[in-house]
C-alpha cells in the first residue's frame, strides 16, 4: 500500500510539472527575435524539433516552420552569429535619398503639370 501512494504522489508531481502554464502567446514578433531565440537555445545544445516545439507554444502559427529551425540551428551551430538576412543578388537597393526627394520636389514646385515619364526623361517632353 506504501508503494502504490509513493507512485501515485511521484505521479502526481509529474502531471502538475507538465501542465504548467506558460506566458501568454506573442502575438507579434520580428523574425529577428525569433531567430535570437533560436540561436540562444540551439547554442545551449536544444535539439531543432525542441525548439520548434517550445516556439510553437509561444507563437503559435506565426511560428517557424520545423525545416526553418533545422536550417537556422546549423547556420548557428556552423558559427554565422548574424539573424538579420544577408542581401541577395537582384534585390532592388532602395534609391530614395533625401537629396533625391529634394530634386524631385523643386522639380515638381517649379512645374506642377510635369509627368513621370517626363521626369525620366530629364525634363525633355514635349508641352501641349
Amino acid at each position: 500500500m506504501v508503494g502504490r501512494v509513493a507512485v501515485r504522489c511521484r505521479n502526481a508531481k509529474r502531471r502538475r510539472s507538465s501542465s504548467v502554464k506558460m506566458a501568454a502567446p506573442l502575438a507579434a514578433c520580428t523574425k529577428e527575435e525569433k531567430r535570437s531565440v533560436i540561436r540562444f537555445l540551439s547554442s545551449e545544445g536544444v535539439k531543432p524539433i525542441e525548439i520548434h516545439r517550445q516556439m510553437k507554444v509561444q507563437y503559435g502559427d506565426a511560428c517557424l516552420s520545423l525545416q526553418q529551425m533545422y536550417e537556422w540551428t546549423r547556420k548557428f551551430v556552423n558559427g554565422i552569429s548574424s539573424v538579420t538576412d544577408s542581401p541577395r543578388p537582384g534585390l532592388a537597393h532602395p534609391v530614395v535619398t533625401p537629396e533625391a526627394i529634394t530634386a524631385v520636389e523643386a522639380i515638381v514646385k517649379e512645374n506642377r503639370r510635369i509627368t513621370v515619364c517626363c521626369m525620366e526623361r530629364n525634363g525633355d517632353c514635349i508641352e501641349k
